[in-house]
């Protein structure tokens, strides 16, 4: 594989992405063509379903997806080590505890602000996560191994105290909460679009401008210092803007794991580890990973649907397992 020409890879992803976009627009329990689409006038019943429901939906897929894998680069990048991901280090989690919250008690915020109450939310919970660990990481100075046994206990804190509230909710909560847990667009609409670009893009921006700083960081603290970088700061900055951006797609699509995991160790491998090149790099890769297990997910057993987390989680826990035994 060729890592000196990361632009030819760039330009590979936007073109699979495109494709990928194409081939989604077009596929679902409702079959029609581009050829169709502009030949139907707007008040058409069929262009309004691929305008209103299905556009959205795609648009929502790409936007999530690129969040969760630049999130997921930048914490392989923070903790050099390609095994971590926002998933397996509890993040997601927090993120998730606190949108069950405001599924169970939606007074929580005042409703002029509920348009992003769960992005809020979940960028608390991320946050606090995030800190935790950085903190934690600091002290162990990047253990992985026990940064992971971190991960996991506070997973299953975090499961234990999701499962009590889910356990007081009544059934309309509990449907939310279990199809949200799961992983799922189906709620795309052009008003959670906009939310999410309002935020992720924003964040992706500014992960983009600390990556050359990111890249001193992997010399070690000592060395970024001695170059001129201000550590704690940048390392401070790029935890927020990861969990945001966490946040933001877990409050619009639920969990959806592995993707911060698969697609920046796989783009690692095809362009290099600049991360001037490989944040972006990760958003394309994500984009389509996530748009392409997504229109699989809506139609393999059209017109009944299956969140999208079960394909993610299909795709990436063997290749989580794989990643352990090569570097055990």
């Amino acid at each position: 594989m060729n890592i000196t020409n990361p632009r030819i890879w760039l330009w590979r992803l936007g073109v699979l992405l495109f494709v990928v976009f194409v081939f989604s627009t077009n596929a679902g329990a409702l079959h029609f063509t581009f050829y169709q689409l502009l030949t139907m006038s707007f008040d058409d019943p069929l262009w309004n379903i691929w305008f209103n429901i299905r556009l959205p939906r795609i648009l929502l897929a790409i936007v999530v997806g690129m969040a969760l894998a630049c999130s997921g680069a930048v914490m392989q990048g923070l903790f050099r080590n390609p095994l971590a991901d926002s998933g397996l280090l509890g993040i997601s989690s927090g993120a998730a505890l606190m949108v069950t919250l405001t599924i169970l008690f939606p007074t929580i915020f005042p409703s002029i602000i509920m348009l992003y109450g769960k992005m809020i939310a979940a960028f608390i919970g991320g946050t606090v996560i995030c800190l935790l660990i950085y903190i934690y990481s600091l002290s162990e100075q990047g253990n992985m191994a026990k940064l992971v046994l971190l991960g996991v206990a506070i997973n299953a804190i975090i499961v234990a105290i999701m499962g009590c509230l889910t356990y007081i909710s009544d059934d309309l909560q509990l449907r939310q909460i279990s199809l949200w847990s799961m992983g799922h667009l189906g709620k795309g609409s052009w008003e959670l679009v906009l939310v999410a670009v309002s935020l992720i893009f924003p964040s992706i921006i500014g992960i983009l401008k600390l990556s050359q700083q990111l890249n001193i960081l992997q010399l070690g603290d000592e060395d970024a210092h001695y170059l001129g970088i201000n550590v704690q700061r940048v390392k401070r900055y790029l935890l927020l803007l990861s969990a945001l951006l966490i946040g933001t797609a877990v409050a619009v699509s639920g969990i959806i794991a592995f993707i911060g995991l698969v697609v920046p160790h796989m783009i690692r491998l095809l362009i290099g580890a600049d991360h001037r090149g490989l944040i972006l790099g990760s958003a394309l890769g994500g984009a389509c990973l996530l748009l392409f297990a997504d229109t699989l997910a809506r139609t393999v057993v059209a017109p009944t649907e299956i969140p999208v987390g079960l394909f993610t989680s299909l795709i990436g826990g063997p290749y989580f397992l794989w990643l352990i035994l090569k570097h055990k």
